[in-house]
């Protein structure tokens, strides 16, 4: 006799969403733990889905304490966008990559900051 619970287990994760979910992350991962490594931030840290979020705060420049926002609605929007700008600035790129690349499309954004010439600066 199959429970409810047995035939949602992980073929969920087997569907075309839940590939594509995992090869996100991971390709995510990989770019944050370079960004990280630049920051002289361990980046083992941004393989744990929420540390990684915290120390991407203090990456842009603000204390750890203000990832909280992100648990308030619309607030945490704002807050995202705060932080892909600070962030960009940090690694000494302008406002539009930081909105667009960090923010709308961060998977790009971030590769190219880890990947590429762009130094951390803690100003």
């Amino acid at each position: 006799m199959y429970s409810i619970t047995d035939s949602a287990g992980l073929g969920a994760l087997w569907g075309a969403g839940g590939v594509f979910g995992v090869i996100w992350y991971v390709v995510v991962a990989i770019a944050l733990w370079r960004v990280f490594a630049k920051a002289g931030i361990p980046g083992f840290l941004a393989v744990i889905p929420i540390v990684n979020v915290f120390f991407l705060t203090k990456v842009a420049g603000l204390s750890m304490w203000w990832t909280l926002l992100y648990i308030v609605p619309v607030v945490n929007i704002v807050f995202s966008i705060v932080v892909a700008v600070r962030v960009g600035g940090r690694f000494g790129k302008g406002g539009a990559f930081s909105f667009f690349l960090l923010w709308l499309l961060q998977v790009i954004g971030y590769l190219i900051l880890g990947f590429g010439g762009a130094r951390y600066s803690d100003r």
